[in-house]
């Protein structure tokens, strides 16, 4: 533990957070021939009321001016089977921009936002508002439209890896 008021390390922090498991989405920005996209676990419900969500991008992310340039962009949360598309995403083969996109149903959303059509679950958002902290931006998105396959359990990150996630009883 450390004193009130003083921070502590930001390796003690990763490894910290690297023990919260999360849904793995990606969120993904720009017009057909020009898509970028990002594997990302910090993405939470806002509001239902209009429906709302937020994630969080980093700066140094081709995602985060993409996603200002356009104001548009989708959270498309991953299916267990699709963690090769969480890796690819995550720029663990190499792969920027366009290239990504060879993997997975790709189509367009009614806001021009590239979606993963085969995801478990894809939200479609207009970007509500920015807000900066540190080294991330924490964009607001507007809800247009939302799709879901049921019934295919969700693809998880923790200690550094995806997996499933299985019910028991």
């Amino acid at each position: 533990m450390s004193a009130a008021g003083t921070l502590i390390d930001p390796a003690a922090f990763r490894a910290g957070m690297r023990a919260m498991p999360g849904a793995v989405a990606v969120i993904a920005t720009g017009p057909a021939g020009a898509r970028t996209g990002m594997t990302a676990t910090a993405v939470c419900s806002l509001s239902d009321a209009p429906p709302m969500l937020l994630c969080c991008v980093n700066a140094s992310a081709s995602a985060h001016p993409l996603i200002r340039a356009h104001g548009s962009f989708s959270v498309n949360l991953l299916a267990e089977e699709q963690a090769e598309i969480a890796a690819r995403f995550a720029g663990r083969d190499g792969l920027k921009g366009e290239a990504r996109f060879t993997a997975g149903d790709w189509g367009m959303a009614e806001t021009g936002a590239p979606v993963l059509r085969d995801a478990m679950v894809s939200f479609d958002c207009d970007l509500e508002a920015e807000h900066v902290h540190a080294t991330h931006s924490i964009f607001v998105g507007t809800v247009r439209g939302v799709s879901t396959r049921e019934g295919v359990p969700p693809l998880l990150y923790l200690a550094g890896g995806f997996g499933g996630f299985h019910t028991f009883g």
